[in-house]
């Protein structure tokens, strides 16, 4: 009975939440079943890949990815995606490759940008009575 080697790490933004299954293979990065390379809208492609083009492809060659997003808007998915795609090569390589090249994978992710590793605690604040939203009061007047 061999174990498969996998992790499971996730990423989120405001109401966007992506899982990402981590285990041996061969290099495949799918999301919802479908190749990365093809997320819409191709604006945000790139900002999908940036775990990928900081890290380098060659330390994906050996991992198979899996991921699922569900919740929030086109950007909050994509904000998702990546971050649960940089926690789960971090994860992998903490539980079953060595410490050294998980820091080295770390801290150039977090040289680049904090949220890749780091999730953004900011929430969108319930509307209150007596204006448009949170904050907004209707306007004022005398007569």
């Amino acid at each position: 009975m061999s174990q498969t080697q996998s992790v499971q790490t996730f990423g989120r933004k405001k109401s966007a939440v992506a899982v990402a299954h981590c285990k041996a293979g061969h290099g495949l990065i799918k999301l919802n079943g479908t190749p990365l390379e093809l997320v819409k809208p191709e604006i945000l492609r790139h900002k999908a890949f940036e775990p990928v083009l900081i890290i380098g492809r060659q330390r994906f060659r050996n991992l198979d990815i899996r991921l699922r997003v569900r919740g929030g808007g086109h950007v909050s998915q994509i904000y998702a995606i990546r971050q649960a795609l940089a926690k789960a090569v971090v994860a992998f390589y903490q539980k079953y490759v060595d410490e050294q090249s998980k820091q080295q994978i770390k801290e150039a992710l977090l040289q680049y940008d904090r949220t890749l590793l780091v999730a953004d605690p900011r929430r969108a604040e319930p509307k209150k009575f007596g204006g448009r939203g949170a904050r907004a009061r209707f306007q004022k007047s005398y007569r």
